[in-house]
């Protein structure tokens, strides 16, 4: 049985409803021993016996229709991974249930995700659920050029840091020096010629050492993972002379086999990432065959953040990323939040921007009247309008970023007739593409440009 025959189903992440499977083609496929009288009842027990697994994921599954006519349909969160799925009347495995990234356009699935990763230069790792492991074994794990990638990019910061570290080298001297081996003299001071020499024991401080050496080794690990055929011919392209460079940065030095590599408190910073990242790879290939997902609404933030940090430097704004707004009462309800927590905030002149990170499917609806879709956007348009209440200037405008396919701008503007009182809302659209990114950079600056004019006439 081939990796695709051991898939269940397999859908993008924000998706409010999958392609609907018909009762029938379940029971013939994946529940043989299932009465086709009761076909609702059986795909309910199947729901209610992996719940647990469709917990995990952020997956939705839901019944449609009865009797002969049933169907079954699903909807995905902001995860991406895998979850191994059983039979409800065997308890045995029966495939695979995966969620793969939204918006990717290139052949394969995670390149996009990794180069994002990379310009972050942030930890975004897999979470693991401890679980029977996926059918579909390594076809299905996050890849290892993930983690490859990462120790590459920390091992060229690492290669032009001093980590020099003190070598034990025998030398022969004239004279007694430092630790001799006496043991070694005496076999040989019998001969007159070498009475006079000494073999002593000196600590040297050198960048060859055994540490590097097994740093080397992972390196070689790292950087067959990255060329292998595995590897998406865009990460290989991207980076060929990074790896080229590291070759010769290490051609003088051996490899030392380990299985783990030993971080001390003595180490420099970029010496213990470099480590740790190391022993991922050294130890990551055993329990990434079992359940797994990524957040991509992370990843959707910290990329919202990247894209404003760059712009506010070009635009001259101050940015304030993740400010807590704390609540000063004391006696509250336990329930009530303690603080609000706004993305990211500009500040230039006399102008605010609250920048709130939506990771959602509206932008992907655009023509859809869901109810769902609706209510989701209210709750993120009360809190972005709740955010920029705190702020002081009376020029203001609220961000909603939500991710697209291509770069989307929109104005939302409310006004109160019995005060005149104005909002801005702008929903900005956001491809996590790095390609795209000057191009949204400059969408983005042209238009606070714009609002920057009004405001000052």
């Amino acid at each position: 049985m081939n990796s695709q025959e051991n898939i269940f189903l397999e859908v993008p992440c924000l998706t409010e409803k999958s392609q609907s499977i018909s009762g029938l083609f379940l029971a013939k496929k994946w529940f043989k021993k299932a009465d086709k009288r009761y076909l609702s009842e059986y795909l309910q027990k199947f729901i209610d016996y992996n719940k647990d697994s469709f917990d995990f994921l952020q997956v939705t599954p839901k019944i449609e229709g009865s009797g002969k006519g049933v169907s079954l349909n699903f909807k995905s969160d902001r995860f991406i991974g895998a979850i191994p799925l059983r039979s409800p009347d065997t308890g045995k495995q029966m495939g695979d249930f995966v969620v793969k990234p939204r918006y990717t356009s290139a052949t394969d699935q995670f390149s996009e995700y990794v180069e994002i990763v990379n310009l972050l230069e942030s930890e975004i790792l897999p979470e693991f659920k401890h679980s029977i492991p996926l059918l579909s074994q390594n076809n299905m794990r996050p890849p290892l050029y993930l983690e490859a990638v990462k120790f590459v990019n920390l091992f060229e910061k690492a290669i032009k840091t001093k980590w020099n570290k003190f070598q034990t080298t025998k030398r022969i001297y004239r004279y007694p020096k430092s630790q001799v081996d006496w043991k070694e003299y005496v076999e040989k001071e019998f001969d007159p010629a070498k009475r006079l020499l000494f073999p002593c024991h000196d600590n040297i401080l050198s960048k060859f050492h055994s540490e590097f050496f097994e740093l080397k080794y992972v390196y070689g690990i790292a950087k067959r993972e990255i060329t292998s055929f595995k590897t998406p011919l865009s990460i290989k392209y991207q980076y060929r002379d990074t790896l080229t460079y590291l070759d010769n940065a290490l051609y003088e030095f051996p490899e030392k086999l380990t299985n783990e590599l030993q971080i001390h408190l003595s180490d420099p910073v970029i010496i213990k990432k470099l480590k740790t990242q190391g022993n991922k790879i050294l130890n990551g290939n055993f329990e990434e065959i079992t359940s797994w997902r990524i957040d991509f609404s992370l990843i959707f933030e910290k990329y919202v953040q990247f894209i404003f940090n760059q712009i506010s430097l070009e635009i001259g704004a101050n940015q304030l990323n993740n400010y807590k707004i704390r609540r000063s009462s004391h006696f509250s309800p336990l329930w009530s939040l303690n603080y609000l927590e706004p993305d990211i905030i500009l500040m230039k002149n006399n102008l605010d921007i609250v920048i709130d990170a939506k990771y959602k499917s509206h932008l992907f609806n655009l023509k859809s009247t869901n109810g769902e879709l609706k209510e989701e956007h209210r709750k993120d348009l009360h809190q972005l309008l709740a955010y920029t209440a705190f702020t002081k200037n009376k020029n203001k405008v609220g961000i909603l970023c939500y991710p697209y396919n291509e770069q989307y701008i929109s104005e939302l503007n409310y006004i109160f007739p019995f005060s005149n009182t104005k909002s801005k809302i702008v929903l900005l659209g956001i491809p996590l593409n790095k390609y795209k990114l000057n191009g949204l950079k400059k969408l983005i600056i042209t238009y606070l440009s714009e609002i920057e004019r009004e405001c000052s006439i």
